[in-house]
Parts: structure tokens; sequence; C-alpha cells
């Protein structure tokens, strides 16, 4: 069927469901369930359904500045394969783009090579972006939505998720299990998240009365989980006191570290417990199997591809930023003590 001749009735006629329910499911309003919702999007897309709209694409952007976070490909994957999905169900084609924003005078070219195409609305990635990369994208006159990433100067629509109560809950479920000498793993390059995650930390540790004991912070690299073992391995070999648990900043560290625990003879949970964030692919396979933070990914990159259309068919004067909660997955590499 073409797409110049399907509407709403046709979708209606083909799900069952009533032309007030297609709308709503198809503009992403409340009132209709998840599962209802993208089943009747998958006919629209089968049928070739296009939105009365000018959006046509859907530019996946990578705001890449040291390019020194490790990337395992899972957590971007993830948010990818949500916006990809998002977009044919809503029959958009997905397009993508890297932004070496280290080169300011090429990134800026890139972007408004990026922004001048007012058929693709773009979901910039803004994990590794500082607050003056955000100055590039001001006044888009596309639609833009950040995933992972806020601007603190400019007004964007934005989704990101809790780091800092996500970071207290995870310590304070140590605590809750007898753990009272809690290290933090951190990473060496400062991303936007991890000083919010740090913050959950030492504020969990405070709430309950206990120190934050800096001899227990220990930097690893972020740009590969070999090297972040091998920092691993150095810092242990000083010899230092042990805390109980470790708190790490993402999965990748944490696993880093238990490679380096095990290889210097400590057994994790028996002597060390590790807690991580983000719920990676390979969290659920290391030995032993990573008690940690689980992100919804692949729902950011769902949620963004919904706020471009909104942003077209329904402009407001106002942007939002949505905190997204996580859930806690306790898994084999904690004990109680």
């Amino acid at each position: 069927m073409s797409s110049t001749k399907v509407s709403v009735r046709d979708i209606s006629r083909k799900t069952g469901y009533s032309p007030a329910t297609v709308s709503n499911a198809l503009n992403g309003k409340r009132g209709v369930s998840e599962e209802t919702a993208r089943a009747i999007r998958k006919v629209a897309a089968d049928l070739g359904y296009r939105r009365s709209s000018k959006l046509h694409q859907v530019q996946f952007v990578i705001g890449r500045n040291s390019g020194r976070m490790i990337d395992e490909g899972s957590f971007r994957l993830a948010v990818v394969n949500g916006v990809e999905d998002e977009a044919r169900l809503n029959g958009l084609t997905t397009s993508y783009a890297t932004v070496e924003l280290s080169e300011p005078e090429t990134a800026r070219r890139e972007v408004a090579a990026l922004m001048n195409d007012t058929s693709a609305g773009i979901i910039l990635l803004g994990t590794e972006m500082i607050q003056r990369d955000y100055d590039l994208f001001a006044n888009p006159k596309v639609p833009l939505a950040i995933v992972d990433g806020v601007s603190d100067n400019h007004f964007f629509d934005s989704i990101v998720f809790t780091n800092e109560g996500s970071a207290h809950r995870a310590v304070s479920y140590l605590i809750n299990r007898g753990h009272t000498k809690i290290g933090y793993i951190a990473g060496s390059l400062r991303i936007r998240n991890f000083p919010l995650r740090e913050r959950g930390y030492a504020r969990a540790l405070t709430e309950a009365g206990l120190p934050v004991n800096l001899r227990w912070r220990v930097s690893l690299s972020t740009d590969s989980m070999q090297n972040a073992y091998r920092d691993m391995l150095a810092w242990l070999d000083t010899m230092p006191e042990m805390p109980t648990a470790f708190f790490a900043e993402n999965d990748a560290l944490a696993i880093g570290a238990m490679k380096a625990l095990a290889e210097r003879g400590f057994d994790v949970p028996g002597d060390v417990s590790m807690v991580g964030f983000d719920d990676v692919e390979f969290a659920s396979i290391a030995h032993p199997s990573l008690t940690t933070v689980h992100v919804p990914r692949a729902d950011i990159g769902r949620m963004a591809v919904r706020k471009l259309i909104e942003q077209v068919e329904h402009p407001t004067p106002y942007t939002s930023v949505t905190h997204l909660s996580t859930m806690f997955i306790e898994r084999e590499s904690v004990r109680s003590l």
C-alpha cells in the first residue's frame, strides 16, 4: 500500500483498534499500553504509513571528545537498536555520523552540515561531551534530542538516567549487607556521569555515618578493560589496606578490577565484593556474575525518536530533560558480612 494512501483508519481496520487508540499510539500519547502501541506501530510500518510531517530521517550523531572511554559497543549499540527500532516503526530511516569535538574547526563544519538537513532530526549521544561542546548545537533549526548528556547553558530536549540516586542505592545495598569499608573505583577520564555517581557514593556513606576513605579510591584507565586491569594490579602491588567492597563507576572498570583481584589471590565476593554500573551484556557472564545497576539503554533510544517526532508534530516553546530511573540487578559478586 502506498504511504500516501495509508490513513489512521486503514491502520484501525487492520489492527481492530479504534482510530483514537491508533492515533494515540502513533503519537506516543498516554493511555495506550506499550505492547498495544508497538503492535500498532508495526502494522503502520508494514503498511507503509508515513506521518504527515517533514521528518523523514533520524541522524544518530556521536559527539566524540577524547575517544578514551571504554567502548565495548554494548551501551551505544543498545541505544542505536532502540533508535532504529522506533524509527522503522514510524517510517523513518536512520543514518550515522561522528563529530570529532577535539578538532573545533572541523567539528563546526560537520555540525553545520548536519543541521542544514531540514528533513532529518538529530539524536546526539553526549556521553563524552563537555559543556562548551554544546555551543555548536545551540539554536538548532532541526529537531534535536540529546541522549546521555545535558547542557547547563542551552535548552535542549534531553534524556538522561539518574546517576547520583542510582549510585546511592547501590552503595546503600552494600551497607545493608554489612559492609562498612567500601572503596570506589573511578575512571581516570571524568565524563559527566562519573562525578554524579561519586557524589551518590559519598552521600550514602555519609548518611550511614561511614567515612569516605580516599585510600580506597582507585583510579583506572577508561580506554580499555586491559588497561583498567593493569592499573588495578599496580594499585594492589602497593599492598594497600583493603576495603571489603568496591563500587565501580561502570561495569568495564569493575570487571577489569575483578580480574586483577583474582590474579593477586583475592576471592570475589569471598574477600572483596563488587558492584558495577550499566549492566552491559558481559556483566551477566563474568565470573562471578556482576551485581550492577541496569540502565534501560534501548528505551532511551526509542524515547529520543519520539521526542523528535513530538517536536515536529506538536512543537512547544519549551524543552524538557527526562530523567530515567534504573534497576538494581543482584548477581553473585556481593556477599553479606
